[in-house]
């Protein structure tokens, strides 16, 4: 009845549209009060799973980029990536996915990706006759490299929810070989549309303008190798690096580029804040719903089963692949990296699966789950920018996202990807 309790509120109140904050803080006081617990232990738990010090590098990454976004850092990136490849097929789409590849190195943030890149690049494409369609499924999955490149917070709630034992460095080096293949992945996917549709290209601007625009990025694109370069050097920690990127990316806005005014600093605090906000509140809620499941012993038990099912870990595999992408349509992503690491990361572990290999793998599942309506938070940012109708992408996405399922299944049956470069750094 207990396990009826915890999974059954939780899932009617996400039905009817509660936040899922909330869906997790009642569902778990709904159970502590079947089992005969006091209420407190909630409360006690939500306060632990916030009071975590390296959970003070999301605030800061979240806030360096908004920073970047309102200083002009992203808007200097995509004017770099369109004169190095715009010229091909369907060249802002190309554009859009070097762009986001770049920018993802230093937002760390699928949506914050998809605002900024999306908001530069979809009037565009728009407006030189690319399909609106096209526009928002190349901005939005595109986005989804954010979450394998270093600063992912994700990687970092990822660590946390896996006991603190994973090592960030080592979660930032394993997704940059991941991501840069989804990149490539889906400019493929890009031209293949983009020619069958008979889009145009860009004129090439000539080698002077290309090194020009580089010039220009270059002071914005160094975070990514001063934050990745400190936390795998051991130089700082994660947290550490956060502070580090809000000082640089002011430093960069205000005295090296000007672009940032003080109504634009007051918006992009107060962004972060409410951004902050949100995300710590699901973060201490998630707290609470992952400690009655340990109370509950439901990793032990999802443990047992799958071992009935099957004793090949490429099965096991398959069958957590596919439980996270069907969470993912309905669930935020932070949430889900809390509530199912505890579940799934013992039971691969069992099957001597890397813990850092795995990280990956579920970062990206979920990835493509912030793409999958009803929840899907970075194809509606998309959608909203393009002004379409969610449903009206959704129509020709799918040669999209069989590039990013593609580059899953890669991912989770060739963990070379993912642990050569922790080896070779190590």
């Amino acid at each position: 009845m207990e396990y009826l309790i915890l999974f059954g509120v939780f899932t009617a109140l996400m039905l009817i549209g509660t936040p899922i904050a909330f869906c997790l803080g009642i569902s778990s006081l709904a159970t502590v009060g079947y089992l005969g617990l006091p209420p407190l232990v909630v409360f006690q738990r939500l306060s632990a799973g916030i009071s975590v010090f390296t959970l003070m590098a999301i605030p800061f990454f979240i806030f360096a980029g908004d920073l970047m976004v309102r200083g002009g850092i992203a808007a200097r990136i995509v004017r770099f990536a369109g004169s190095l490849i715009g010229h091909v097929r369907g060249g802002l789409g190309q554009v859009n996915i070097a762009a986001s590849t770049l920018f993802g190195g230093i937002s760390g943030s699928a949506v914050a990706e998809a605002a900024a890149v999306g908001g530069i690049m979809i009037p565009q494409m728009k407006e030189r006759g690319y399909g609106a369609d096209y526009a928002v499924n190349v901005t939005s999955m595109a986005a989804l490299i954010a979450l394998l490149l270093p600063p992912s917070h994700n990687m970092i709630i990822y660590s946390i929810s896996g006991g603190g034992r994973i090592s960030i460095a080592d979660l930032f080096t394993a997704g940059i070989i991941p991501g840069l293949l989804l990149a490539v992945a889906l400019s493929i996917t890009a031209y293949v549309v983009a020619r069958k549709r008979g889009y145009p290209t860009e004129p090439f601007p000539g080698f002077a303008n290309v090194l020009r625009f580089l010039i220009q990025s270059l002071p914005g694109m160094l975070l990514i190798a001063i934050i990745f370069g400190g936390v795998r050097s051991g130089v700082f920690t994660a947290t550490e690096s956060s502070c580090i990127a809000v000082i640089y990316a002011l430093l960069v806005t205000m005295l090296v580029y000007r672009s940032m005014s003080w109504s634009d600093f007051v918006h992009a605090t107060q962004q972060a804040v409410r951004t902050t906000a949100m995300v710590l509140l699901i973060i201490g809620m998630a707290g609470a719903f992952g400690w009655l499941m340990a109370y509950l012993h439901v990793a032990q038990i999802s443990l047992n089963w799958m071992q009935s099912v099957s004793d090949n870990p490429f099965v096991i595999l398959l069958m957590i692949n596919i439980v996270l992408l069907v969470l993912g349509t309905f669930m935020d992503m932070s949430p889900l990296i809390i509530i199912t690491t505890p579940i799934f990361l013992p039971v691969v572990a069992a099957f001597g699966v890397d813990p850092v290999h795995f990280g990956v793998i579920m970062i990206l599942n979920l990835g493509i789950g912030l793409n999958t309506p009803p929840l899907g938070p970075v194809q509606f940012v998309a959608a909203a920018v393009a002004r379409i109708s969610i449903w009206e992408a959704m129509r020709s996405v799918w040669p999209f996202y069989a590039a990013g399922l593609i580059v899953l299944l890669l991912v989770t049956y060739v963990p070379a990807l993912s642990l050569w470069l922790p080896g070779v750094f190590k």
